[in-house]
């Protein structure tokens, strides 16, 4: 059997990014899965973005990666989030063809050089006992390999359920991964149970729409990946709609939660506690009188809506019960039950910022092993498994992204650092830069990194920095400029039913104004105008000036912080022994094992003055 420098387990959305990664810079991958056609899945609803996860599916572009070139391609829907707030929460989502998004996703993978895949099952890994070299396959074959990135998913030790029934499975009736866990355990590493789930798919033409409110898509230029061209006008795009529960379905959940794995004593894993199944979000908020529930095309021509926000382990008959409560689904057909699935993971604080797993030179982890939920979590942290693994093999330093550089940072950090016990979610409100950390720099914050690790080709390189240098110059131009109250000014402005001016103004000010916008000043400036500019340049240059202050404020916070996210700390530091501090901050340093002061400081239970006195014995060993 072939020796490879990087093997990937897995092949869902964070296995892809791994593999693609390694092979884009140049070292052999193989990618084994339990089954090629179902290589970037999407068991659970087939959209990608949102809150925070549209930025990271940007920055997982602006790096070099995949999920945002697959997710321009043929997509059903497509819409900016949070328009009426600021840029720093901005995001794009879009409902993708369950079909097509994976199918596209298999022929990018076809084409990458240096990658192979094998469908197969590994149920060990192979090492000498702190370097993994290789992989163990379900019939004993053992594939030589200088790194391994584990990214199982749902899979390891999958068990689905609904009402009083465990069956062992793995997500859209999928077999499961079955003895990579123990062999996991055999090696010292610590495993915990999760639990996620998806709603029913209903059949399209059995639900009564003029009951639910269209939810439509946006005009625009919208898109995931900077290499977009083309964008899919309004009129092509599918219809979502919104309904609601009501007090009938509430009561059928409370008069049954004997029915339901969540309240039975069935499940063992600990569910997402921001997306929450039916009968838990009844349950907790008792008070409301109904949720939200989107039904959302799973493909372009078919028949099958996903009813988002009713995930449910109730047994079927209960299901139907639910359903047929729904405003327009009275007479709702059922393609496919939901479920609730429970599966292996790491217990994160194993890993270090790199994703490697600390006790094994050459073990790396992504996506829901990791402890995570969500595709594009998954895509993210695949991303940087696949890099470093990468890195590693090639001897190299390593690839470590910041919190105040990315969302995949502050991902990265907060479940190292902190941990988790539920499935990890990344929101907007765990950035503490977020107006730094936006949608539309993400190829300003990454692009360059992507550069130097071969990710991102020349031509796309000279392309970036020629559209910041295009930024720029606009700048420069507008900060020259002086806006008089001229009766030429003021025509315009009037024209366009806006306020004149009553005294001259800075073209930096000007554009400050709420109601300025680049039209604006194209037509006011024609220095402007002659700059040549794409959709991408003009959001940034808009933002760059509309938000100059905050962003300026936010920048100071996050340099002042510095001096701590680069105070590194020695590897192989003797925390145990460590003089002044408290024995709970000596074991939680020793287990986290931070490489900076800045990170020690975020660990759960570590204070103030547990950072003062390691600083102080870290300048003892310095002298």
């Amino acid at each position: 059997m072939k020796a490879y420098d990087v093997i990937v387990v897995g092949g869902g959305h964070a296995g892809v990014e791994a593999c693609a990664a390694s092979a884009h810079m140049g070292l052999n991958t193989l990618l084994i899965t339990l089954n090629k056609k179902m290589i970037s899945n999407m068991p659970c609803n087939p959209s990608i973005g949102g809150s925070a996860k549209g930025v990271v599916v940007r920055e997982i572009d602006a790096l070099g990666g995949m999920m945002g070139i697959a997710a321009d391609h043929e997509y059903l829907q497509m819409k900016m989030l949070n328009t009426g707030k600021g840029p720093g929460v901005q995001c794009l989502r879009a409902q993708e063809d369950k079909f097509n998004y994976p199918h596209y996703m298999q022929e990018l993978l076809d084409d990458i050089e240096n990658l192979d895949i094998l469908e197969a099952e590994v149920t060990g890994i192979h090492h000498d006992g702190e370097i993994v070299n290789g992989v163990i396959l379900k019939d004993g074959t053992v594939i030589s390999s200088k790194a391994v990135v584990i990214s199982t998913g749902t899979y390891m030790e999958g068990a689905i359920l609904r009402g009083h029934k465990s069956v062992s499975g793995g997500p859209d009736g999928e077999k499961p991964s079955i003895g990579l866990s123990k062999s996991l355990q055999d090696m010292g590493l610590e495993i915990f149970r999760l639990k996620t789930g998806t709603p029913p798919r209903i059949k399209k033409s059995s639900i009564d729409f003029s009951k639910a409110v269209p939810q439509y898509g946006m005009e625009g230029n919208y898109a995931f990946s900077y290499l977009t061209k083309e964008f899919k006008p309004l009129k092509e795009q599918v219809l979502c709609w919104l309904i609601y529960t009501n007090e009938k379905t509430h009561k059928l959940i409370t008069d049954n939660l004997d029915k339901t794995a969540t309240y039975n004593g069935l499940q063992t894993g600990v569910g997402p506690r921001y997306c929450p199944s039916i009968e838990s979000k009844v349950m907790t908020f008792r008070d409301k009188k109904r949720h939200q529930l989107f039904l959302e095309p799973e493909f372009a021509d078919g028949e099958s809506i996903y009813l988002q926000g009713f995930s449910t382990a109730m047994e079927e008959d209960m299901q139907i019960k639910m359903v047929h409560s729904l405003e327009g689904m009275e007479h709702a057909e059922f393609l496919k039950y939901a479920y609730a699935i429970e599966y292996d993971a790491l217990v994160p604080t194993q890993y270090d910022l790199t994703l490697r797993v600390k006790k094994y030179k050459g073990l790396y982890g992504a996506g829901q092993i990791c402890g995570t939920s969500g595709y594009e979590e998954a895509g993210g942290l695949g991303l940087v498994a696949g890099i470093n693994a990468a890195l590693y093999v090639q001897g190299k330093e390593p690839f470590i992204l910041k919190r105040n550089e990315s969302y995949i940072g502050v991902m990265i950090d907060d479940i190292v650092t902190k941990g988790t016990l539920e499935p990890y979610r990344l929101l907007s409100s765990r950035a503490e830069y977020r107006l730094l950390l936006r949608h539309d720099n993400a190829d300003v914050r990454l692009t360059p990194y992507g550069y130097k690790l071969g990710l991102i080709s020349e031509e796309r390189y000279q392309n970036f920095l020629k559209k910041n240098e295009n930024v720029q110059k606009a700048i420069e131009i507008l900060s020259k400029i002086h806006l008089g109250s001229s009766k030429k000014v003021n025509d315009y402005l009037s024209s366009k039913g806006l306020e004149t001016l009553k005294a001259g103004v800075s073209g930096i000010e000007f554009y400050k104004r709420p109601e300025i916008h680049y039209e604006h000043i194209c037509d006011l400036i024609p220095e402007i105008k002659e700059i040549e500019f794409d959709y991408i340049g003009i959001a940034q240059f808009e933002i760059s000036v509309k938000y100059e202050g905050y962003i300026k404020r936010e920048l100071n916070e996050a340099n002042s912080f510095a001096k701590f996210e680069n105070y590194s700390i020695p590897e192989g530091i003797d925390y145990l022994h460590m003089h002044g501090l408290a024995l709970e901050a000596r074991q939680k340093l020793d287990k986290i094992r931070p490489t900076t002061v800045g990170q020690a400081g975020r660990i759960s239970g570590i204070n103030p003055a547990d950072i003062s006195i390691l600083i102080l014995n870290l300048k003892r060993m310095a002298k």
